[in-house]
């Protein structure tokens, strides 16, 4: 692919997300029309989202990350058969691990992550549907990288833009151990882990009825 057709996504300052070259854009829905280059809002307010319709300017939104105080560094869970690695900076709290294998993923427990807890391939299975790329693994010296999707852009209904595949996130860090193939990225415009999705579209009840 030439650097002229490579899917990126660019978080431009206090402003929309400039997606490029994408194929594959989506919400419950079923697919969206895409344009070689579209800007997606990121501020919560547009009145014509997906799209930005510059409201953020209007709002004096910012993107501006506002979380130092969770370090962004990957923590390592050693098991006998797998090693669970988890970069909570980055996490979306989507609850696909809790949800789905509350034996390994213990919510309010320490450690919460018990990689002897359940068949290594449901603890696999679960990782790699992380919406955030705040989870991986390594099993047998081979560190799991996700890379078994096709590019694309999912709305989540009520919550973030979930980007999968091979799509280059423009201008920012993506913390040890973040995923290169799957993150979350806000849409409702008040993470503070910006532009990453730190579920506070729970918080504070985000909705998005036509997405």
């Amino acid at each position: 692919m030439s650097t002229d057709e490579k899917i990126i996504i660019t978080p431009s300052p206090d402003g929309p997300y400039i997606v490029k070259n994408l194929i594959n854009f989506s919400n419950q829905k079923g697919a969206i029309k895409v344009e070689k280059v579209m800007a997606l809002c990121c501020c919560g307010k547009s009145l014509n989202k997906p799209y930005c319709d510059g409201t953020h300017a209007k709002i004096g939104f910012t993107n501006k990350n506002q979380q130092p105080k969770l370090e962004n560094k990957c923590d390592n869970y050693v098991g006998v058969k797998i090693t669970i690695h988890d970069n909570r900076r980055i996490c979306a709290h989507a609850g696909v691990c809790t949800d789905n294998l509350a034996s390994v993923f213990r919510m309010k427990k320490d450690p919460w992550i018990n990689p002897d807890a359940a068949d290594v391939k449901d603890i696999m299975e679960v990782i790699q549907n992380c919406p955030s790329g705040a989870l991986s693994y390594t099993f047998e010296n081979v560190a799991f990288k996700n890379n078994i999707h096709e590019p694309a852009i999912f709305i989540v209904p009520n919550g973030p833009y979930v980007v999968t595949g091979d799509v280059e996130l423009m201008n920012t860090e993506m913390g040890e151990a973040g995923s290169k193939q799957q993150y979350t990225l806000c849409r409702c415009g008040a993470s503070k882990n910006k532009p990453f999705c730190d579920g506070s579209h729970w918080g504070i009840e985000f909705k998005d009825d036509d997405n």
